[in-house]
């Protein structure tokens, strides 16, 4: 299903809340189980992870803060079943991967603002959607699995929902001020960071400030070949500087009801001296090659959004109501600047622009028909989103000649032409409590309408002169069906269906792309259909005192992937044409358990103790090329040993992974002299990490980890990209870091 294609192959050669949530205690050092903590992301209403009828994950404040989370894989650390993809030469993380899937096919948002989307070409285009400082949130939830039911297209792998700071999390106990300062050292990427919040609350207005600086070098790993070329495996030398704005102002006209204005803005420059892209082959006068490459990348996300919220509207039609209106820029800019072994210069610039403007509306309504108590979820997204995306650049030749010519692009040129979406969604959603409150069933629905309109410009019609395009008019309904069955005290059974899909998205439809020289070209599928699944889970919990057990499986069917960029022949002028389609039909299926131990109500004397587990097995297949899918992570568990006193605190914790085993077959080799390549398959491993917390003073508190105390090697399978290690002896540019250490020093007045 994301196995490379010969177009990909050609362009490295030729370019070598969902809801609003009521303010909680997030903040605020909270000692809740993982089982017991409250979401609204998977059901758009504040319900407790043991009351929903899917797999939820909450990560609230105090988590973040005692695993010292700074980027998205240390988010997801702990948490078997989810991973993130990345770069390990230049561009850094990517995206999260629910249960075998990533990219754009997993939903991200802001504060119910879904980020923007990811779009990668050749060897110098890579926009990812890492745009979140994450000490800017209070929490942060993960569905697993479709939720398009509830949030519309691209959350047919699940949904990722970063809740940011409030006021009210800081103004608590009847105070009017808050002022915090945060110092912290991430020894993966000898990253030092800093920030300050300040918070004020009157009877009416409160409002909030929260701004972070970071900067550090490149992340470290176990490669220990440090040689200037492409036989190098430590990191390439970066610079990293980012810096983040969180603001909000809220007027509460009355108890029951808000207005609140958000204001956010983050930003990330890397510079990267590339030197694993030199080449150590032996050049030609009419095949130069690499000689040195320095890379300049930057991208923004700015934000704004007004919110309003009625808690107590008293109609025959909601109880509450919330509504936001927002808009939301994103930049991408990278600049590779390369050196050639002829004396040539070549200048790069990849830029990927999306602009954003979108309402929502939601109301709730609770009312009882009989025995059957009900509470009722509506409401209305629509989105509208101008997309751009430009490469440009121009050749230096050794006698000072310019040119805009850099084989095969004649420059500048769009691989898609500028791009405006719409999106309108309708949903609803029932929840229905039975049986004297034993049984729940939640029944849901969303139509959702998506409008694709290119825009061809001087640009696009230039380097694709009579290229058809494309718009694309698509309605798609998602239902779902939930169940919560509480069938003991401390016993319940939750089972749900729910549909999921994907429109085709604008860079399949309208894919602008001829080389000549190369002999191949790309163009348009107005007739894409969307990708859609079929998702089933069922589970049982057990929540006692003392211990608590989630344990799910989960079947996943996929019809019509949407395949990148498929040899379709030969056009009359004899060039290889390129189009996008739907043809992989895959499945995913696979088991998840997550499990606690409170020793101290086993025994006074244990009081403090607790021990936390989970794992996670899935399969995926490629049923229309009888494969392995290889966007499946292998088995990986976690256990982690806890201590907590009133002003300290210590855990143990590891994490343990499988070989992966099952693998598709390596791509076809266009070389058929070389020798055959096989399908790298990292070792399984287990790593110890020890993390500490002390509440030394009123309103201060240090953290610090040492992770992978073993100083073990390991490569995660989510960190290299299937078949792109032919040559073993490279692995180690692959791998995660050795023994780090993190330290983190809070304090608050």
């Amino acid at each position: 299903m994301t196995r490379p294609t010969a177009l990909s192959v050609a362009l490295s050669l030729s370019l070598p809340l969902a809801a609003h949530a009521a303010p909680d205690a997030a903040v605020v050092p909270d000692t809740t189980r993982d089982i017991d903590r409250v979401q609204v992301t998977a059901t758009r209403t504040e319900r407790a992870v043991s009351d929903v009828a899917a797999t939820v994950d909450v990560i609230d404040r105090e988590q973040m803060d005692r695993h010292l989370v700074q980027d998205l894989k240390d988010l997801v650390r702990y948490e078997p079943g989810l991973s993130v993809t990345s770069s390990a030469t230049r561009f850094g993380l990517n995206g999260i991967r629910i249960r075998g899937l990533q990219g754009n096919r997993v939903r991200i948002q802001t504060d119910g603002i879904a980020m923007p989307t990811s779009f990668d070409i050749g060897a110098f285009s890579n926009a990812n959607r890492n745009f979140t400082d994450l000490d800017t949130l209070k929490r942060v939830e993960i569905v697993r699995g479709p939720a398009s039911s509830l949030y519309g297209s691209d959350a047919l792998g699940g949904v990722v929902a970063f809740v940011t700071k409030d006021p009210a999390d800081y103004l608590k106990d009847g105070k009017d001020s808050y002022v915090g300062l945060k110092f912290g050292y991430d020894g993966q990427w000898k990253g030092l960071l800093g920030g300050a919040t300040g918070a004020f609350g009157g009877e009416h207005w409160s409002g909030l400030v929260n701004v972070n600086h970071r900067q550090g070098q490149e992340t470290v790993n176990k490669g220990d070949v440090r040689v200037d070329n492409d036989r190098r495996t430590a990191p390439n030398p970066q610079d990293r500087d980012g810096r983040s704005v969180l603001a909000k102002l809220v007027y509460a006209p009355s108890d029951t009801q808000r207005f609140r204005l958000t204001a956010e803005r983050n930003e990330d420059t890397t510079d990267t001296d590339v030197l694993s892209a030199i080449s150590t082959a032996v050049p030609t006068p009419r095949a130069p090659l690499t000689s040195g490459m320095k890379a300049h990348d930057t991208q923004d996300r700015t934000r704004l959004s007004l919110a309003h919220e009625i808690d107590a509207l008293d109609q025959p039609f909601a109880d509450s109501l919330y509504w936001q209106v927002y808009t939301q820029n994103s930049q991408t800019r990278q600049q590779t600047d390369e050196k050639r072994t002829d004396g040539s210069r070549r200048h790069r610039v990849f830029s990927f622009d999306q602009r954003a403007y979108g309402l929502q509306a939601q109301l709730n309504k609770a009312f009882t028909t009989g025995s059957v108590d009900h509470a009722l979820t509506y409401g209305f997204e629509g989105t509208r989103t101008e997309i751009r995306q430009k490469r440009d650049g121009y050749q230096v030749s050794s006698t000072g000649v310019v040119s805009t010519t850099v084989t095969p692009d004649a420059f500048p040129v769009r691989d898609f032409p500028i791009t405006t979406t719409t999106e309108l969604g309708l949903y609803a959603q029932d929840e229905m409590r039975l049986a004297g409150g034993k049984l729940s069933l939640v029944p849901g629905v969303r139509v959702d309408r998506y409008e694709l309109k290119p825009d061809v410009d001087s640009i696009f019609a230039q380097d694709n002169p009579g290229l058809a395009v494309a718009q694309l008019k698509k309605t798609s309904v998602s239902p779902k069906l939930g169940m919560v069955w509480r069938f003991a005290d401390q016993w319940s059974l939750f089972a749900g269906y729910a549909h999921g899909f994907r429109s085709p998205p604008y860079n399949d439809v309208n894919i602008g792309l001829t080389n000549v020289a190369f002999g191949y070209t790309a163009i348009a599928n107005p007739d894409l259909k969307p990708e859609t699944s079929d998702g089933y889970e069922l589970g049982l919990r057990f929540i006692a005192p003392a211990a608590y057990v989630s344990l799910s499986g989960y079947y996943n069917d996929y019809k019509d992937f949407i395949e990148s960029n498929v040899n379709t022949g030969r056009n009359a002028q004899g060039l290889i044409v390129f189009q996008s389609q739907n043809i992989a039909d895959a499945r995913i299926y696979g088991a998840e358990m997550k499990a606690g131990v409170e020793f101290g109500e086993l025994s006074p004397a244990l009081k403090g103790w607790a021990l936390r587990s989970a794992v996670a097995w899935s399969r995926g297949d490629n049923r229309t090329d009888d494969e392995p899918l290889d966007s499946v992570d292998p088995l990986r568990g976690t256990l982690g040993l806890s201590y907590d006193a009133d002003a300290w605190g210590v855990e143990l914790a590891g994490t343990f992974v499988q070989r992966k085993k099952r693998l598709p077959p390596p791509a076809v080799q266009t070389n058929p002299n070389a020798p055959a390549a096989s399908v790298y398959q990292p070792a399984g491993y287990g790593v110890l990490d020890l993390m500490a917390h002390w509440n030394f003073a009123p309103g201060a508190t240090f953290n610090v980890g040492v992770f992978n105390l073993a100083d073990k090697r390991y490569i995660e399978w989510s960190a290299i990209t299937p078949g792109l290690i032919t040559d073993r002896t490279l692995s180690d540019r692959f791998s995660s870091p050795g023994r780090t250490l993190s330290a983190s020093l809070a304090v608050s007045w």
